[in-house]
């Protein structure tokens, strides 16, 4: 688990990607307490989203945002160029969520915003926006990589509380070429699947599901959860603040608690960070955890 492999139809002008996570997945969810419905549209995401960040051209980092009116107001999923995952879902307040709603239901309309920042272009990351459009996730991405790859692809997605795991096939130039059949046949052979196969060993798995294909599957890429404390990310950002609205804050309850939401963790600093922000030369301050 926690890998992505790639794998390429020898005879058709056609790749793949099989992503199947686990521990990755186990540490991103851990202490959010989602609800069902929205613990697998998150995994979806982190599937895919491992998925379109293996297939980069330039290394760099990914983001999706996926903003919404319905009950899920929120989907962040990033992925840097190690395939390394974190991501969060908000929900709208008092908004209870049904067991039989749908995507389209628990996202309502909304928009999908793709950033790249690329090594080669760090100050100017590249920003992509597409309507929700689709009624499921797999639905919405298949638009999207129609967009913005000019490519036909098909995707299927599945997580629970124990994996998140996604099936990529995408149609390249020449398919039609090496066979007229072909694509149509791949697809109609991967819509057997049933989501719990998806976990299935790769080898298992895409054998049992396109057994008369030659497939070459190449080597596994790992995939983890990456969300580390950053003291001097928010001592930074408290500086850039300036000392008049720092020790406004610190006024008002003696102490600045700033909470990450992507990684959940918090961050507590007492008045003596003043002099670690403000004061040459600045040392690593006192944290109160």
């Amino acid at each position: 688990m926690d890998t992505v492999h790639r794998f390429l139809f020898e005879d058709l002008d056609i790749r793949g990607a099989l992503v199947q996570l686990g521990p990755a997945w186990h540490q991103l969810q851990a202490v959010r307490d989602y609800e069902a419905p929205v613990r697998r549209l998150l995994g979806e995401l982190a599937a895919v989203t491992t998925i379109i960040g293996c297939n980069l051209k330039q290394p760099g980092r990914l983001s999706f945002h996926l903003r919404g009116e319905g009950a899920v107001r929120l989907l962040v999923m990033e992925c840097d160029e190690q395939l390394r995952l974190r991501g969060l879902a908000k929900i709208a307040d008092a908004v209870p969520l049904e067991p039989t709603f749908s995507d389209r239901d628990l996202l309502g309309t909304g928009q999908l915003v793709l950033t790249l920042q690329t090594n080669a272009a760090a100050e100017h990351p590249y920003q992509s926006y597409v309507p929700l459009e689709g009624d499921n996730l797999a639905a919405i991405f298949e638009h999207y990589l129609a967009q913005s790859e000019q490519a036909p692809a098909r995707l299927w997605l599945a997580a629970d509380e124990h994996h998140a795991c996604a099936l990529f096939l995408q149609k390249l130039p020449n398919a039609d070429k090496r066979d007229p059949d072909g694509w149509n046949r791949v697809q109609h052979l991967a819509a057997t699947l049933k989501p719990v196969d998806l976990a299935l060993p790769p080898e298992t798995l895409l054998t049992r599901v396109f057994p008369e294909e030659t497939l070459r599957l190449f080597d596994a890429q790992p995939v983890s959860y990456h969300c580390p404390r950053d003291e001097e990310k928010v001592i930074d950002m408290l500086r850039a603040l300036g000392r008049d609205e720092v020790e406004a804050a610190l006024a008002d309850t003696g102490a600045i608690s700033i909470h990450d939401d992507i990684c959940n963790h918090e961050y507590r600093f007492g008045r003596e960070v003043l002099e670690h922000l403000f004061d040459e030369p600045p040392a690593a301050p006192h944290t109160l955890h």
